[in-house]
């Protein structure tokens, strides 16, 4: 799973009643599932990167969506977000390569680490940032 905050939506679901085909066929609940994992992983991470969000043109499904992020480098990718992390699908917004073999990532941030080194020193300034906040409030 993705290290987001935790929302009731992206709980699993409960294994008994999957197999109730009731509840199984119940419209668009794992659909919206990824998309809200999709949106959390944007928000996390949007303060760090030129621009990022959810792929309106790509279908999302149970267990995929995805998500264009242009890194302050101005390069271009496009990700694919699934039960087994996150990778990069295409080297441009709402495109997928089959044929591109990228390594997943556990979580955007180890990826977005990988792709972009302003990516690092936003997120890193931001993150000792926060710790001298926590600092002086423990002063205080």
């Amino acid at each position: 799973r993705m290290e987001t905050n935790c929302n009731p939506m992206e709980l699993p679901n409960n294994t008994e009643f999957e197999e109730d085909s009731d509840f199984r066929d119940f419209e668009g609940t794992d659909v919206k599932d990824m998309r809200l994992e999709a949106e959390a992983v944007v928000n996390d991470v949007l303060f760090a990167v030129s621009n990022m969000f959810v792929s309106k043109t790509l279908p999302c499904a149970e267990d995929v969506a995805y998500i264009n992020v242009e890194t302050r480098e101005r390069n271009r990718y496009c990700l694919e977000l699934t039960e087994a992390g996150l990778r990069v699908v295409a080297y441009d917004f709402d495109q997928a390569d089959d044929s591109l073999q990228t390594p997943y990532h556990e979580t955007v941030y180890s990826l977005l680490d990988s792709l972009s080194p302003a990516y690092r020193e936003v997120f890193g300034n931001a993150l000792l940032q926060r710790l001298e906040a926590l600092k002086k409030d423990s002063q205080s």
